[in-house]
């Protein structure tokens, strides 16, 4: 049996009070990053799910410098989510792909403020390089860090399908070349994408396995407003996702995962002005609370079938 305290499975948010002893809650920051696979440089295109916004990213105006859209969000924070301390989150788009020298001046004033404690940054696996290691790695000694790479998938077929312009050899170089650096490890993946099957799923959760990660982001494949995934889904092209075999997946996917690993986010929430489909993803605490009633049906939990 497993031994986590609220979830059966290994939740971040209950894993940072265990380290810190109090509440900690992420401040999302938009620094006005671009993304290689948008910006031509890859493609035009980018990724048949990602919006105008960066993919799930709207919560600041970029009007709001860095120290104001931090402020804010602390404020905020110790209101609704009684939070004590924070950790300053790029979220938006690839939050590596600028020169060093900037970066360094983005991450510094991220860091300005005597109530954050950590650092997570998410990008690309493609946009990172030894040097820029090098400088998340020199945040490690005073604060907690954690690099978010987006994989979405193990499988190059699907990632070519999704025009993701990266492969999974991309992600496994980046991997190696963050770890042993003092920097924490996150994978994002999304169940439901074009052609997978619920075996492919597991693949990308064996693998990830074997990697020695030290997190992973799950999220559902879902159609936002002024996507190509929309236009594909009024094509009939793309078929969400049904709840039930979703919730099945996820508990599928955290059975093969080592207990270690924090679970940062189940079902990503797609916000609701611009959400598609599948609808039910605006209910995501009810989505939730079936996947621990699942769990609990199975007697399962994370890490039960890992090797």
């Amino acid at each position: 049996m497993n031994n986590f305290k609220d979830k059966r499975y290994n939740q971040y948010s209950r894993h940072l009070e265990d380290v810190f002893g109090c509440k900690i809650y992420k401040i999302t920051l938009d620094a006005g990053f671009n993304c290689p696979n948008r910006d031509g440089t890859i493609s035009e295109g980018g990724c048949i799910f990602c919006d105008e916004g960066g993919s799930f990213s709207r919560v600041h105006s970029n009007l709001l410098s860095l120290e104001e859209q931090l402020q804010t969000g602390i404020s905020h924070s110790k209101v609704r989510y009684k939070a004590k301390k924070f950790i300053s989150y790029f979220q938006a788009f690839s939050n590596t792909y600028a020169p060093v020298e900037v970066l360094k001046d983005i991450y510094n004033r991220s860091l300005n403020h005597k109530d954050v404690i950590g650092l997570s940054i998410g990008t690309r696996p493609d946009c990172v390089d030894p040097e820029k290691i090098d400088l998340i790695s020199s945040y490690t000694e005073k604060h907690y860090v954690w690099v978010e790479y987006g994989l979405q998938s193990i499988h190059d077929k699907t990632l070519k399908l999704i025009n993701r312009g990266h492969t999974s050899e991309d992600f496994i170089k980046a991997v190696k070349l963050t770890q042993n650096r003092g920097i924490n490890i996150c994978a994002h993946v999304i169940i439901g994408l074009p052609g997978e099957t619920r075996e492919d799923i597991l693949e990308t959760a064996k693998a990830l396995a074997d990697l020695g990660i030290n997190g992973i982001k799950m999220h559902v494949l879902c159609a936002l407003k002024g996507t190509e995934l929309e236009k594909m889904y009024y094509k009939e092209e793309f078929k969400p996702l049904a709840v039930e075999n979703f919730v099945e997946t996820v508990c599928d996917f955290l059975e093969i995962l080592p207990p270690d690993v924090t679970i940062h986010r189940l079902a990503g929430s797609g916000l609701n002005e611009i959400l598609v489909a599948p609808i039910w993803l605006t209910e995501r605490f009810k989505v939730l609370t079936r996947i621990d009633r699942q769990l609990e049906k199975r007697d399962s939990w994370q890490g039960k079938f890992y090797k």
